[in-house]
């Protein structure tokens, strides 16, 4: 354990939440991610989120503002953990961290999981995926109280320049495919967004909670620390490009969204415009936006990695530029 779970009593009960004895946990993940405790006191569960010990991006591990964004849509049609409490003094654990309900669900991770269940079983389970995406999207930003969670204003703009940004920050040679993409994306970029809302940023099965005995029922969307307000096609165009096999390098083990058992990528954006009833315009740029976003992610990872297994994430980058490129017409 590198929780410090008198720590995080000290502060439970100073928020008036009952805890009736000491605190025991367990490290349920981990990783490039905030790391995430089951944490309980013999009677009552929780989670609680802080960020990882090292390698801390601000912008990519606020637990603050994942936590404000599940506050802000507990009764939404979007289903959240209960918010519990927030913690951002540093003087109880050393970091901030946020407190959540325990949701008993199950976490599918990896393709030997999707093994229990029937081709009809998935199809249901990705339905009901795509109308909670879709659901989130539609929500009322200022209803909710998120306007200020982002700008949308430029959002597509700033995408390109933030991925190219990072890119240059990471890549380990220079890649022609990379240069080409993104001059490419820089000429195709959308005049404006048409769809503004709440994005959740690395939406797909395994950032979900579902149902021990139903696969179709989705109880709870987590890991929101990149939730921002602003295109919300980019989200459906990341969950679509996610289903290609480089996911399972970038991930280091066989993803269960990258799982051919699952329905494709068109089949899914169809679904989603359906479900919304919208037009998915600029849709190839939007692909190419996203399989550029992972190929720097997978470079970002190779390039941080302090283990072989994280540095194999560098082989999905050329399939993916080249996918990007694809889907803008590059032979």
């Amino acid at each position: 354990m590198t929780l410090d779970l008198d720590g995080v009593a000290a502060f439970l009960r100073g928020q008036d939440v009952p805890v009736t004895g000491p605190l025991t946990g367990e490290l349920v993940s981990g990783g490039r991610s905030n790391l995430t405790y089951a944490v309980t006191d013999g009677t009552h569960r929780w989670i609680v989120r802080r960020p990882p010990l090292t390698g801390l991006t601000p912008s990519a591990h606020d637990v603050a503002r994942e936590w404000r964004v599940m506050q802000a849509l507990q009764y939404s049609a979007v289903p959240v953990p209960p918010a519990v409490a927030l913690c951002e003094d540093l003087a109880y654990i050393g970091a901030p961290f946020a407190v959540s309900a325990f949701i008993t669900g199950r976490v599918v991770r990896t393709r030997a999981q999707l093994d229990t269940y029937s081709a009809r079983e998935l199809e249901a389970c990705v339905t009901e995926l795509v109308r909670v995406l879709a659901d989130l999207h539609s929500l009322d930003v200022a209803e909710v109280g998120l306007s200020a969670l982002g700008r949308p204003d430029g959002f597509l703009e700033r995408q390109v320049r933030l991925w190219w940004r990072q890119w240059n920050e990471v890549k380990s040679h220079d890649w022609a495919d990379a240069t080409t993409l993104h001059s490419r994306l820089v000429a195709a970029l959308p005049a404006r967004s048409a769809h503004i809302g709440v994005v959740h940023g690395d939406f797909r099965i395994d950032n979900t909670l579902l149902d021990t005995t139903d696969v179709s029922k989705v109880l709870a969307v987590v890991d929101w620390e990149l939730a921002t307000v602003g295109d919300v096609l980019t989200d459906i165009a990341l969950m679509c490009v996610y289903r290609q096999p480089q996911l399972d390098p970038i991930l280091g083990l066989d993803a269960a969204w990258a799982s051919p058992r699952l329905p494709s990528a068109a089949a899914i954006a169809q679904s989603y415009a359906t479900r919304r009833g919208i037009d998915l315009d600029h849709w190839p740029f939007y692909l190419a936006l996203a399989n550029f976003k992972l190929a720097v992610i997978a470079q970002g990872i190779s390039y941080r990695a302090a283990d072989p297994t994280a540095a194999q994430a560098e082989e999905a980058v050329p399939a993916l530029l080249a996918a990007g490129l694809q889907a803008l017409g590059h032979p």
